[in-house]
């Protein structure tokens, strides 16, 4: 695996790959990898001749310095996971190679409604700091196929609209969320629970399943309601339960015959954040 620090290093190894006709699949993480990273890898490998990961924590998309400070960085064994899964290429660039004339905006992204709801109502601002450091690294590594994990719904809708603005051609794929055994999406974040926090936290998935299973037999805000009654009850701190279009994340008030719809669930265990979300077949 090569790895490579720099924009001025990186670019002439792609656009000899990228001239030789050599499809370039790329992995943007911010570190902390898990197996969910690796699906990813793997899924970009069987569809291109270059796979390139990158490894960024993105300071512009924290609304909170003491999240940015606690994030997990494991840097050594997040190259032996890569080197392990024979990953082509890593990316490891500083701040000041991203933001070499600093870190505030220099544009506002036209993301529409999506950014004001759910994550980008908790989060505000967040969203243009995703849009600003992805348009970034797309830039630098000019990828045929992008590939980002469904855990992150909200995010996809965001990148989606950012290649529109971009006028983009690079094809978007979604890899399905990586679980452990009791249903708890795979996270960078997970590392930070303790013992007692991670015995329960796989009750955000089974919100989800139960969110699923209702479908039809219950109106949803009842159903929400229970969810939410429930992860208090456990200890947790709900900041949203919510069900939107599967498409276009349009908020939905209940069960839409019909529509593909998802579920999705953020939520509070101590001081770290879990988000999390279930595709709902239309019925």
């Amino acid at each position: 695996m090569l790895i490579f620090k720099s924009i001025d290093q990186i670019q002439p190894y792609l656009e000899t790959a990228g001239s030789e006709g050599r499809k370039i699949g790329f992995v943007p993480t911010m570190g902390a990898l898990h197996e969910g990273h690796v699906s990813l890898v793997k899924t970009a490998q069987r569809e291109n001749q270059v796979t390139v990961c990158s490894i960024f924590v993105n300071p512009t998309q924290f609304n909170n310095a003491a999240d940015l400070e606690k994030y997990p960085r494991t840097i050594e064994k997040d190259i032996e996971m890569l080197h392990d899964c024979c990953c082509d290429v890593l990316f490891l660039p500083d701040v000041s190679e991203i933001y070499p004339e600093g870190q505030a905006l220099e544009k506002q992204y036209d993301l529409g409604f999506v950014e004001t709801i759910l994550e980008g109502a908790y989060r505000p601002g967040h969203f243009q700091g995703v849009a600003q450091v992805v348009e970034r690294l797309l830039n630098i590594v000019k990828p045929d196929n992008l590939y980002l994990g469904q855990k992150d719904y909200q995010q996809i809708a965001v990148i989606k609209r950012l290649l529109e603005l971009m006028g983009s051609n690079i094809h978007l794929q979604t890899v399905p969320t990586m679980r452990e055994p009791d249903g708890l999406a795979m996270s960078s974040r997970n590392k930070r629970l303790t013992e007692p926090q991670r015995n329960i936290s796989g009750l955000i998935y089974q919100c989800l399943v139960s969110i699923q299973a209702k479908q039809g037999m219950q109106p949803f805000p009842i159903v929400r309601k229970e969810c939410e009654d429930i992860l208090v009850k456990k200890g947790f701190k709900p900041d949203y339960v919510a069900l939107a279009d599967a498409a276009t994340l349009e908020p939905l008030d209940d069960y839409a015959t019909g529509r593909k719809m998802v579920a999705l669930v953020a939520a509070f265990i101590g001081d770290v954040r879990l988000i999390d979300n279930l595709i709902l077949n239309a019925s």
